[in-house]
């Protein structure tokens, strides 16, 4: 077998905004760094986030400030974010916004020039910037032409299987090429860990195929890192519910905070009942519950959904502010000026990851650090829309800033072809497999198990039955029917199931053992908010591979943040009417 070495002093695994903000940062100070993205340059999940990005810019409210951005991060966030993250990501955010405008981010602007903002959910001002309903895609596009004005070297299609460690310390990544089958170790003074989320392993998500399949939270577990909140799924209120295509597909926030409407068959706009004050700007996990519960009373639509509607706006003010949205559902038969979206809650973000020290990025395992939506504590128990690109350059620059001062005079490790081989050619056996079980199919049962046990609304016997069938679906992985060359897309479909599987251990071990209701985690046998459980949960694996977990106590919250929350701000909804 031929082995590929490729030496960089900082490896990052993941081309997304999160990814290409670290490199730039580090690029920017002079440090050898490489990217490494799945997919072709330029096409990552980054581009899905549509709605905006938040700042507390103050260019409608003038009254905004990142304190209160703040606020309404830990609010939302159920108290159990890491407070130093939340500072961190309030404080900064405008410096970020304003220097990707400086490299050319197309933002919406006012009459007066001033960067625009909208409404978002659950939060005081309008303080999301935004470009139409594409902003995540403008982002990036950003990002990788900055990227490239500066050289930022790159690799593209490649597939990272494990992250390599010794004695407590990473020293690089082993992967495959997709495109020609050859095997890579990566060596790094530090790995940067940026491969996004897991919320993929859900039926319905608004995850694009091979995107999301918890490949970070894996990766990091493996290599002995602590994975934090991994209970908490941001289910997103408004998915497409059809074409079958297109099903889970996200319908971004920014409709809601352009003043649409939800309604169910009988007519009502239901958010009354649940949310009286902020209505469909309610926050994420409170929409998407009173939507299941309007379909559990039998007043949801025959695809378990409910009805979005926006026609009431001017179909010129539709077309400008939400391009994207008005075209994918003329294109599918569906006129948003005259008649009303068919929606239903998509899983779409996951609040938990790798735990890490937001100050430097680091992780529990030395010379491991891990940015953007891989990591966990920003937003506690439920995210605000728009915090999530936000976190990814915020984060970016904080990690990339550290780094380069931290890789500074360290050796880059020594590694030999020999000490990797048996990990390549342990999946090269594998890939020889004359089973009875195919990974999609797996795949599929999964994220129907999760679904099901591990939803919007849980209970604990439905949480100990999901952790019995993922044990079964684990045991019917070892006899994967699969004959296929490494790289392939068969193979890397075997490997996201590996990726999953581990992941979703966490996911539903820590949703059996927090026995409470707080933010995107609802129990129905523990339907109440319980002041012992403000801590988060940390799961890893002992020296025999079983999963253990502890309780984190959560830091206590700044002054700053503690005046900004008693001023209690809240959004008036009425705005919009």
């Amino acid at each position: 077998m031929d082995i590929k070495l490729i030496q960089a002093q900082v490896v990052i695994i993941g081309a997304g905004a999160a990814g290409l903000r670290t490199a730039i940062e580090l690029t920017s100070q002079g440090v050898d760094c490489l990217v490494l993205g799945k997919r072709e340059h330029g096409d990552a999940h980054t581009s899905q986030a549509a709605g905006g990005i938040n700042a507390s810019l103050g260019s409608l409210d003038e009254e905004d400030d990142w304190t209160l951005h703040g606020a309404d991060t830990l609010r939302e966030g159920h108290f159990i974010c890491d407070p130093v993250a939340v500072e961190l990501l309030a404080r900064r955010a405008p410096e970020r916004i304003r220097e990707l405008a400086t490299w050319g981010c197309p933002f919406d602007r006012t009459e007066e020039g001033a960067i625009n903002q909208r409404y978002f959910g659950a939060q005081s001002f309008r303080r999301t910037c935004f470009v139409g309903d594409r902003t995540g895609e403008a982002v990036l596009e950003t990002l990788v032409e900055r990227a490239k004005e500066l050289e930022v070297p790159y690799r593209q299609n490649v597939f990272i299987t494990k992250i390599l460690t010794e004695d407590g310390r990473a020293l690089g990544a082993l992967g495959w090429d997709m495109e020609t089958g050859e095997a890579l170790v990566f060596s790094g003074a530090a790995v940067v860990l940026a491969a996004g989320g897991c919320t993929a392993l859900y039926k319905r998500s608004s995850s694009r195929p091979g995107e999301n399949t918890g490949d970070a939270t894996a990766l990091a577990l493996a290599a002995g890192a602590g994975l934090r909140d991994m209970e908490f799924i941001q289910f997103h209120p408004t998915g497409m519910v059809s074409p079958e295509e297109l099903v889970g597909k996200l319908v971004t926030e920014a409709v809601r905070g352009e003043g649409a409407r939800l309604t169910n068959t009988e007519g009502e706009r239901f958010m009354e009942r649940y949310a009286p004050e902020q209505m469909e700007l309610s926050a994420r996990d409170v929409v998407a519950r009173a939507i299941a519960e309007e379909v559990s009373q039998g007043r949801g639509t025959k695809r378990n959904g409910v009805y979005l509607d926006i026609s009431h706006r001017d179909r010129e003010f539709i077309q400008r502010r939400l391009p994207r949205i008005y075209d994918r559902f003329m294109d599918n038969g569906v006129d948003i000026a005259n008649e009303p979206m068919e929606v239903a809650p998509t899983a779409h973000y996951a609040m938990g990851g790798v735990k890490v020290d937001f100050r430097t990025g680091k992780t529990d395992v030395e010379g491991l650090f891990a940015v953007g939506e891989s990591t966990a504590g920003v937003h506690g128990a439920n995210r605000l829309g728009g915090n999530s690109l936000a976190e990814t350059v915020v984060f970016g620059e904080v990690t990339g800033a550290y780094l380069a001062g931290w890789v500074e005079g360290r050796e880059r490790p020594e590694i030999t072809p020999q000490a990797v081989r048996g990990h390549f050619e342990e999946l090269e056996a594998r890939c020889r497999q004359h089973g009875s079980e195919g990974a999609e199919e797996l795949i599929e049962e999964l994220g129907e198990l999760l679904e099901a046990r591990a939803g919007i609304v849980r209970t604990k016997k439905g949480v100990a039955a999901g952790i019995e069938e993922l044990a079964g679906l684990r045991e019917r992985a070892k006899n994967l029917k699969i004959y296929t060359r490494p790289g392939s897309t068969a193979f890397v479909r075997m490997c996201n199931l590996d990726f999953m599987l581990d992941t979703a251990e966490v996911l539903v071990e820590a949703a059996r053992m927090r026995e409470e209701s707080r933010g995107a985690h609802f129990r129905e046998d523990f339907a109440e908010t319980r002041p012992r459980w403000k801590v988060s949960l940390v799961g890893r694996r002992d020296e025999k591979g079983a999963l253990t977990f502890e309780r984190v106590e959560v830091g206590g919250v700044p002054a700053v943040l503690k005046e900004a929350l008693e001023r209690e701000v809240e959004l008036d909804y009425h705005h919009l009417e």
